[in-house]
């Protein structure tokens, strides 16, 4: 029990659009970490930490954390493309039912479908 190779490109194109935008928020956040990094500039200029040098470390490490979940996210992503090439897209890997599709439209990445999710969180 599988999506037809229809059903298979029609996902395959919704995730590259998905992994596109993905990868340039990715690139937009890194380049904003850059700037934060290269605005930095020389400690030797001030020894004493302003409230203002604190807020660009907390906006750094925030930007870092959210660069860190766009990589998870681009991951999981690719992982499901593998999972249309190999035709086993959409089986839920708890069930091996096939995961509805509307959720794999919201979820593209999904592995367990709502039946299964809703037991693990029991």
């Amino acid at each position: 029990m599988r999506y037809s190779d229809a059903e298979l490109q029609e996902f395959k194109e919704l995730i590259n659009k998905k992994l596109d935008a993905a990868k340039k928020e990715l690139a937009y956040l890194q380049g904003l970490i850059t700037r934060k990094d290269e605005m930095g500039g020389d400690e030797s200029e001030s020894r004493y930490m302003t409230m203002e040098d604190g807020s660009v470390s907390m906006e750094r490490e925030q930007l870092a954390q959210m660069a860190s979940r766009q990589i998870t996210f681009i991951d999981h992503l690719e992982k499901a493309i593998m999972r249309i090439e190999n035709k086993t897209y959409g089986i839920c890997r708890v069930t091996g039912k096939l995961i509805d599709k509307a959720r794999l439209r919201a979820v593209p990445h999904a592995t367990l479908s709502i039946e299964a999710k809703n037991t693990m969180n029991k």
